[in-house]
């Protein structure tokens, strides 16, 4: 791996100033005759205040595409560096789109407060909480009313064996009548034949 030469801009930042950067790293491809993202190279960033005698607060490597993020601890100019890291990166960058072949970078800046962005963030976690915090309270409602519901069955399959119960020994009592009665009718009416004999 070969490091290229830096591109550096610089960016006047208050302090507290959020910035959240995007990149994308492409190389010109001979055989396309275009601009291709390569995974061989890979981008170093850095970021110093000239302020503090270039103090360093950003230093990582990334692949050809991704983000970075820092807060500026101080006001001043930052100067933010850029450098490409790859089996070509002698190429260099692209000059003004006039040169062919090299390595071109694109960069989204998004700059602003960290309070403002915080706050923006911190909206939209209350949104989710706020959502989780109705969703488990849903889930206590029918936690609630499946406990509502098994105490109902529950009560209902014990009233229905105490019906079954009574029913059962309230037919038993009609059979034990029922056979009293016929015993009684059955010896009355013997004893009203036997009499109807004797005389």
């Amino acid at each position: 791996m070969h490091g290229g030469v830096p591109k550096c801009f610089y960016e006047e930042l208050p302090k507290d100033t959020l910035v959240v950067g995007h990149y994308e790293v492409s190389q010109y491809n001979e055989a396309t005759r275009s601009f291709i993202t390569d995974a061989a190279v890979q981008l170093s960033i850095s970021v110093d205040e000239t302020f503090d005698n270039d103090h360093r607060i950003v230093s990582q490597k990334g692949d050809s595409k991704g983000r970075f993020t820092f807060t500026a601890g101080d006001s001043g100019e930052h100067k933010l560096c850029f450098t490409p890291t790859n089996h070509h990166a002698h190429q260099g960058w692209l000059a003004g789109g006039s040169e062919v072949g090299g390595i071109k970078l694109s960069i989204d800046l998004a700059i602003g407060e960290t309070s403002n962005i915080e706050s923006t963030d911190k909206g939209k976690i209350s949104d989710i909480v706020t959502k989780v915090k109705d969703l488990n309270g849903r889930l206590q409602d029918i936690r609630r009313e499946q406990v509502f519901q098994r105490e109902r069955e529950a009560e209902f399959r014990d009233q229905s064996e105490s019906t079954n119960a009574r029913a059962v020994r309230w037919t038993l009592i009609q059979l034990a009548v029922l056979g009293v009665t016929c015993a009684w009718q059955l010896s009355h009416l013997r004893a009203f034949f036997i009499k109807q004999k004797l005389t």
